[in-house]
């Protein structure tokens, strides 16, 4: 399995925090935002390496953290930063164009992981790993809201009763249920190639959460529910929440995989 940690982004509603450093790289307790995205990503067994995809102008900055990163993984997990060559917000490939710009410039021919760089959350991404792996289909992540409001900035998705897609539309102007889904999935190695079909469509390049929307009407994608919090920075209020109320010791240190051994199938 491959990651990809979508940190392309220009961050435009968190200056002037953002204005000179990329959003995840933003500290959260003594370490940059990402760090815990990888700390999670580390513990599933079959991940052997993690792309993060960034503009031009901050990949200087992903790769001083990658030097950083890399003496803390496993032996068997690479850290690669690809530059996705976008220099502003004019000109951003969107996420699901970079992901399609990672797959072709990494010639990736894997199950993969897709996170995006802004989020943050305290359950176990090995949990969903498992439920991955026990299904085999192409799978998001989702959590009932509690907000009412929250349904217009979400996906919202409608859930069968064996736990698969049956409607899913990103911000809708009239949700269809209250299941809001996270930037946070998994694809399996042989729907790699629809990203292009998708962005070849003309369908919108831009948040994550258009693709499985139009994904789950080629093919199955099932939805598993996380217990816990998902927490995405979108503005400087969320991050001086965060600040405070993140549980920086959610992930054990640097490699949680070293302190407990991640569930195998």
């Amino acid at each position: 399995m491959k990651a990809i940690i979508l940190a392309a982004g220009y961050a435009t509603r968190l200056y002037p925090l953002t204005k000179n450093c990329a959003k995840p790289l933003l500290p959260i307790g003594s370490r940059p935002m990402i760090d815990y995205l990888v700390d999670q990503a580390v513990t599933l067994p079959d991940l052997d390496e993690i792309y993060v995809v960034s503009n031009h102008r901050f990949a200087g900055q992903f790769e001083q953290w990658a030097d950083r990163r890399r003496p803390t993984l496993p032996s068997h997990v690479r850290l690669s930063v690809i530059d996705d060559q976008t220099t502003h917000e004019g000109d951003r490939l969107g996420a699901i164009g970079d992901i399609q710009y990672v797959i072709r410039h990494a010639a990736i021919d894997d199950d993969l992981l897709v996170m995006a760089g802004d989020n943050l959350f305290t359950w176990a991404l090995r949990d969903a790993w498992r439920h991955f792996r026990q299904h085999g289909e192409d799978m998001i992540l989702a959590q009932k809201l509690a907000n009412p409001e929250d349904r217009h900035r979400f996906a919202i998705a409608l859930v069968s009763e064996d736990g698969l897609v049956e409607h899913l539309e990103e911000k809708p102007a009239c949700p269809r249920s209250d299941i809001g889904v996270y930037a946070i999935y998994f694809y399996r190695r042989d729907t790699l190639p629809l990203f292009s079909r998708y962005l070849a469509e003309g369908n919108c390049p831009d948040a994550p959460g258009h693709f499985p929307a139009w994904l789950y009407r080629q093919k199955p994608v099932r939805v598993f529910f996380f217990s816990g919090r998902c927490i995405d920075i979108g503005t400087p209020q969320a991050y001086e929440d965060v600040m405070t109320t993140f549980p920086v010791s959610v992930t054990g240190g640097h490699n949680p995989a070293s302190q407990e051994a991640p569930d195998r199938l």
